[in-house]
């Protein structure tokens, strides 16, 4: 193989991607959801936005905020229960 002359576009990545998918008999994945996966597995793994970025090559870290995604599930059981509501009665 020959190194391109030029960077590859998102269409060229994931068409790599899809034919990867395909060799390995597993659902077409698409480059931007592999983005999205890669940075909530760093963040999950305790990376900071500005690291992930960097990996991401994004210029703002409100961008790379957007990739990164929370466990909410996560969250979920580490979450206390909310308080339940007091009633008052009034004499």
């Amino acid at each position: 193989m020959r190194a391109p002359h030029r960077s590859l576009t998102s269409g060229g990545v994931t068409a790599i991607v899809r034919a990867a998918c395909a060799r390995a008999g597993v659902p077409e994945v698409h480059a931007h959801r592999l983005r999205h996966t890669a940075a909530t597995e760093m963040l999950r793994a305790g990376a900071g936005l500005t690291e992930i970025g960097q990996v991401l090559r994004h210029q703002s870290v409100l961008t790379t905020a957007i990739y990164a995604k929370v466990d909410r599930t996560g969250l979920r059981e580490l979450a206390s229960p909310w308080p339940a509501e007091r009633r008052t009665v009034e004499l």
